[in-house]
């Protein structure tokens, strides 16, 4: 009898936890993703790629640089070789001409010599001679030896410029990866908050019909304005597509001013500017450190190459965090 109370009292138990489990609210495998959530992720992960680009750039620009001191180091190499062969030559001489004496001895040679003071004197002229070449050889030795200190700075700086492209290069990959999975998310979503979406990051601003400039800055803006519309590609400076600071570059070559492929490097192509006093054609710049530079058009608005869900644009001069501005040219 306690048996069977036994089998009955663990039936009811059983029967409890199985209803319980029932009752449980079903969880969604992944829930929908939120509509604000969405953008804030795309914009982070958009400027995350914008600020890899824009160093990649600098140090694109640090290892040009540092090409081209490594050729004036080669050159030098090269001059101080054709010294020190002189130099060679001018005591491989010398010894020829003492070897061919040495069965004379010294004394001897002043006995013989029709005239012992023209001799003594051209003893005096040999030690000179032999100094100079001692002197010839010390100095190169020092030179050789800075040349080789610079060649070795120069080498090792090199190897770090290539171990933070390749780093930078890994970075941006996964800043690819990233933004592939953020379109994928927004590819989910439904074709109406997509389009929101889409248009919460385009351009609140309208886009002029003029911008009053004249001098160099009027062309540099005619080009930059004609650009508005054309697509962001990381890297790109046109025809039809561009990065921030290559839309800027581009937009002042037409100036015939020479700007660097960076922002944080534009931001010292002229004299600093405060906001107050502004003029269109003025490079404007964002974020600390320095990742994002756009053009002033007047009436506190800038044109820029905005991202890639936005593309070359006009927007609000304080639409992102204002750094500073410079005047090229």
């Amino acid at each position: 009898m306690a048996h069977t109370r036994k089998r009955a009292g663990a039936t009811v138990l059983g029967l409890t936890a199985i209803a319980a489990i029932s009752f449980v609210p079903a969880t969604p495998a992944q829930a929908e993703p939120d509509i604000e959530d969405v953008k804030v992720r795309v914009d982070r992960l958009y400027h995350e790629a914008e600020v890899a680009q824009e160093r990649l750039h600098d140090a694109t620009l640090d290892l040009a640089e540092l090409r081209r001191d490594l050729s004036g180091l080669r050159a030098d190499q090269e001059r101080q070789d054709e010294r020190l062969e002189t130099v060679r030559d001018q005591v491989s001489d010398a010894v020829v001409r003492q070897l061919e004496g040495e069965g004379i001895s010294t004394v001897g040679q002043i006995v013989v010599s029709e005239d012992p003071g023209s001799f003594l004197d051209t003893l005096s002229t040999m030690s000179s001679f032999n100094d100079l070449q001692s002197s010839l050889l010390s100095d190169y030795d020092t030179e050789l030896e800075a040349l080789a200190i610079r060649q070795e700075a120069t080498d090792a700086r090199a190897d770090e410029i290539a171990e933070l492209t390749e780093q930078l290069s890994t970075e941006k990959e996964t800043v690819d990866d990233n933004l592939a999975e953020a379109k994928e998310l927004l590819a989910d979503l439904e074709a109406e908050e997509r389009e929101r979406v889409l248009a919460s990051r385009g351009s609140t601003t309208r886009v002029p019909a003029s911008v009053p400039a004249s001098g160099r800055a009027a062309a540099a803006i005619q080009y930059a304005m004609a650009q508005v519309g054309d697509a962001y590609v990381y890297g790109a400076m046109g025809e039809n597509a561009f990065d921030c600071s290559g839309l800027t570059m581009r937009a002042w070559a037409q100036a015939g001013v020479s700007l660097p492929h960076s922002s944080s490097a534009q931001f010292s192509s002229g004299p600093r500017i405060a906001a107050s006093d502004l003029q269109p054609g003025d490079l404007v710049f964002y974020y600390s450190p320095i990742s994002h530079v756009g053009m002033y058009i007047g009436n506190g608005m800038i044109v820029h190459a905005a991202n890639p869900g936005t593309g070359v644009a006009v927007a609000g001069l304080h639409s992102m965090p204002y750094v500073g501005a410079v005047r090229p040219g």
